[in-house]
């Protein structure tokens, strides 16, 4: 049973379907280059957190939001992350103040990711009362595919930053306005 619920939290990450994820936590790591790694794994555990919160009370029947306005916020958590890249980026200001508010913009916006997935995840427990070790291997799952696309996300900006020597704040800048675009074309459909 482990091993099923961790395939799924890897799958759930990875899907090329529900690409939202995958974008989200790109351009929420934009801000950080391969020698900030410890930030980064904070910032991802944070909105893991976040996640499985919401996981577990929905799990437990003691939160219901209804899945239209959950997918309408995803793409917002995407725009408003891009935002604040770009915003951190032109007042040339990631200072730790800054880095502590993305902390809590990952914990809050995995409460909402989280939810985007609560549906499926309730059908999957159906009338299981046990949780914990599923919600557990499930989270395990998302956090390991994470980290593969902060690791993919990472390299490909070490080789464009150290290689093609394209500037940091280009990278950070770039990512984001992908992502802006992207997520306000998914709020469209």
């Amino acid at each position: 049973m482990f091993y099923d619920f961790f395939n799924l939290g890897i799958e759930h990450i990875l899907d090329p379907n529900g690409f939202d994820h995958i974008l989200f936590v790109t351009v929420l790591c934009a801000l950080y280059s391969l020698s900030e790694w410890k930030k980064i794994l904070v910032l991802v555990t944070a909105f893991t957190i976040g996640h499985s919160l919401t996981l577990a009370l929905s799990a437990l029947d003691i939160v219901r939001i209804d899945a239209d306005l959950i997918e309408m916020l995803i793409p917002i958590t995407i725009i408003l992350t891009g935002v604040f890249n770009i915003v951190t980026v032109m007042r040339n200001q990631p200072s730790e103040r800054n880095v502590r508010f993305n902390y809590f913009l990952a914990l809050f916006f995995g409460l909402i990711h989280g939810l985007g997935f609560s549906n499926y995840f309730r059908a999957i427990m159906g009338k299981s009362q046990e949780i914990i070790k599923p919600l557990f291997a499930f989270n395990i799952g998302v956090e390991v595919g994470q980290v593969m696309i902060v690791s993919g996300a990472l390299v490909l900006g070490y080789i464009l930053m150290h290689y093609l020597k394209l500037p940091k704040k280009y990278w950070t800048i770039g990512i984001s306005i992908i992502a802006i675009l992207v997520a306000a074309w998914l709020l469209l459909q």
